[in-house]
């Protein structure tokens, strides 16, 4: 072929060139490569792309699950493929189970595996989940071996980090305590501290039959909300008789119930021991204001009390933040130095409380989405850490950056606050059905569900780092503020 403008003109329209005698000697042979219908699209053949869309969906969707990984990107990288596309949604979301089964399923997108591990209806036992999960994350560093015990710290830090978005998503309390000892602990390193201690506790103590059996997401009749399950039985000793009765009565082997205990450190024994008669009081705040709450925060045997940190007079109902937090966070908002005088006055209206709403990015974008000017607050679980970030544009769940040049993150810890503004305001916000609010490239990013919450810091598209690890961390409450201008006074 050496008429150049074939292409352009093939693009057109495909059935007229076929009757032009002047390309009556074309040959488009297809094939079976399954990147056949990106070339099409790239090359605007439209009656091939519809006629491929069409007959892949009704004639080989064996081939298309096959292929998943392939089909699925390029159906999402062409406005043409719509029909694909949404075969590729609707597979995903009513068989999920078959993509986890594809020879090719180790390939599949980031986004794709969070929305897959989040179905409610898996017909799946939940250590099948996770089997894949870890298997995606092995894959994605061929590196490592499959076996734990030839992984050194820096595997498992590396294995950690690729899997960190995705544990939240994974309900380890569904697990018999037999698959947990067997195919869960072995990987221990790669699962958040305070999660990892939840579970041991779950798994020597609670008196549950559905340890005994798998169980499948597919015959919940509704969301389980273990976080506030009580661990009552657990105090002192860990291994006392009377557990050890409990343990081999829920069918849990006795060297599973040995390795369960030696696998837990004198560290850990001590931590969780004090968490039972731990009363952690709030120190007193002077407030500026007219009214004010301050109530202990106890953790005790029965489900931890929420405590109220203080309502103020200017609308800051906050059970993280003090009416001091909010004077200096307004200023940060002004873009004024902290020794200035405040020169506007805000209203913090509470759009969402965690323990009061529910952690789910679900219930985030459902109140938040087509919202702007939102301060996002993260109480961190276990320590006086705050941290935050101010977005001053619209969240929205369809998966983008959004450009911003005056958001920023923040941290508070024992007194000293850390102000870190956008420096790619191309990627200052992240947009994410599949997250809670999150800011730039991995900046603060806040993940989960109702069963375990958590986030990340990792600097990225901001000046500085708001905490001093990029590990994982468990959140005991958040709150989304809307900031409103010239309101009450919140001094």
């Amino acid at each position: 072929m050496n008429d150049d403008k074939f292409l352009s003109t093939l693009s057109q329209n495909l059935l007229k060139n076929l009757n032009d005698d002047k390309y009556y000697d074309i040959i488009i042979e297809v094939g079976n490569d399954p990147y056949i219908l990106k070339a099409a699209s790239e090359l605007n053949l439209k009656e091939l792309v519809n006629h491929l869309q069409t007959f892949l969906i009704e004639n080989e969707t064996i081939w298309v699950e096959q292929y998943f990984d392939i089909v699925y990107l390029t159906s999402f990288e062409y406005d043409c493929l719509l029909n694909l596309q949404k075969f590729c949604t609707g597979l995903a979301s009513n068989e999920p189970e078959k993509i986890f089964n594809s020879t090719n399923f180790s390939s599949i997108p980031e986004n794709l595996l969070i929305s897959l591990i989040q179905n409610d209806h898996l017909r799946m036992n939940e250590i099948q989940v996770w089997e894949h999960v870890l298997k995606w994350g092995l894959a994605q560093n061929p590196e490592l071996s499959s076996d734990p015990q030839d992984l050194s710290k820096n595997d498992f830090d590396i294995l950690k980090n690729t899997l960190q978005q995705y544990i939240p998503f994974i309900r380890f309390y569904n697990l018999t305590s037999d698959e947990f000892s067997n195919k869960v602990l072995p990987f221990k390193r790669v699962l958040p501290k305070e999660l990892y201690k939840d579970l041991i506790k779950y798994f020597l103590s609670h008196n549950n039959q559905s340890n005994d059996r798998p169980i499948s997401r597919y015959d919940e009749s509704k969301d389980i909300k273990l976080e506030t399950q009580v661990y009552q039985e657990f105090k002192g000793d860990f291994m006392t008789e009377e557990i050890k009765k409990k343990i081999f009565q829920l069918g849990l082997e006795t060297d599973n119930m040995v390795q369960l205990e030696s696998l837990m450190t004198e560290e850990t024994k001590s931590e969780m021991a004090m968490e039972n008669n731990e009363t952690v009081q709030l120190e007193p705040v002077t407030s500026v204001g007219t009214r004010e709450i301050i109530v202990e925060h106890s953790k005790s045997e029965s489900r931890t009390s929420k405590s109220i940190s203080e309502i103020n007079l200017g609308g800051v109902d906050s059970n993280i933040i003090t009416c001091k937090h909010a004077e200096l966070i307004t200023k940060w908002i002004d873009n004024r130095e902290t020794t200035d005088e405040l020169t506007s006055s805000y209203e913090f209206k509470l759009l969402i409380c965690g323990s009061r709403d529910g952690f789910s990015p679900q219930i985030f974008h459902k109140i938040c989405d087509n919202k702007s000017r939102t301060l996002t607050i993260v109480k961190v679980k276990g320590s006086n850490e705050i941290l935050g970030g101010f977005n001053p544009i619209l969240w929205k769940s369809k998966s983008s950056y959004g450009t911003a040049n005056n958001s920023f993150i923040f941290s508070f810890k024992n007194g000293e606050p850390i102000l870190s503004r956008v420096k790619n305001e191309r990627s200052a916000i992240l947009n994410d059905s599949s997250y809670g609010p999150s800011f730039g490239n991995g900046d603060l990013i806040l993940f989960g569900n109702n069963s375990y919450k958590g986030g990340s810091c990792k600097r990225s598209s901001y000046e500085k780092a708001i905490r001093n690890t990029g590990d994982t961390f468990s959140i005991e409450d958040y709150e989304v503020h809307q900031i409103s201008e010239d309101s009450c006074s919140i001094m």
